[in-house]
């Protein structure tokens, strides 16, 4: 059998939480251009419809979705815009996420609290609404976005957030066993030091350079380059692999 060069997704609907830039913004765009129909949750509203309105103006089916990933009933909400306009949920991205860079000693109760919330709650709720939809069709696809301070620690992130990515790895292998047996795969994507909004408002150009002069690939990942790898996850030909973490770090780090 001839495998194909890409995937195509036609069909099939996705949500990537945090779609309105950096690498959910490029996973929406992947999985539009290949046929899904995809629905773009962001907290901030106005960066999501700006991602469908470039999705739409290239021939894609997309909506916008603005809403908390740590509210049940803005997940809820999301996840029934999107049965209710494609009919079903296949996909689910989990890529809204939080970093702060706060020592242990400066970390304040609320900000431990929404590291964790948004990165790890986010996930098990929008993981759990949509498990009934992909149950329904017997087939789908769950990818959330660990990274490498999930196997390590964080480069610029805190404790809280190198915690958060742990314990993602964690839920992911043992959802991946409770839903095996109905078609669903669920697999964590582990990125290094990828070129987003988020690290480079976090840190500075000269620590960006230092950090990129000491990877085997000299050079800050692509967050096109993530998508291509959830992608992947998200297809056919990856419908052996669950429970999975893949790395995608130039090398950083190599366990």
């Amino acid at each position: 059998m001839k495998i194909p060069e890409t995937e195509t997704f036609e069909g099939r609907t996705a949500i990537v939480t945090g779609g309105g830039q950096g690498i959910g913004g490029a996973v929406a765009k992947t999985l539009a251009e290949r046929g899904a129909s995809v629905v773009v949750n962001d907290l901030d509203g106005e960066s999501a419809r700006k991602k469908v309105e470039e999705l739409r103006a290239a021939g894609a089916d997309a909506i916008a979705v603005q809403g908390s990933v740590i509210s049940a009933a803005d997940v809820r909400r999301m996840v029934e815009e999107a049965i209710e306009q494609f009919g079903a949920v296949h996909i689910l991205v989990n890529n809204a996420g939080i970093l702060r860079p706060t020592p242990v000693i400066d970390i304040e109760e609320d900000e431990w609290d929404q590291v964790i919330a948004v990165n790890m709650k986010g996930t098990f709720l929008c993981c759990r609404a949509v498990l009934a939809s992909m149950q329904a069709a017997g087939w789908g696809r769950i990818v959330n976005l660990s990274s490498t301070a999930g196997k390590n620690i964080s480069t610029v992130g805190g404790a809280h957030y190198t915690a958060a990515k742990a314990g993602i790895l964690g839920f992911t292998r043992h959802l991946a066993k409770e839903v095996a047996a109905d078609g669903i795969t669920v697999n964590a994507v582990c990125p290094g030091l990828i070129d987003t909004e988020m690290v480079r408002s976090t840190i500075s150009d000269e620590r960006l350079a230092a950090y990129t002069e000491s990877f085997p690939i000299r050079r800050l990942g692509r967050p096109e380059e993530v998508a291509e790898l959830v992608a992947f996850l998200a297809s056919d030909r990856a419908a052996y692999i669950t429970g999975a973490a893949l790395d995608i770090n130039g090398g950083d780090l190599m366990i």
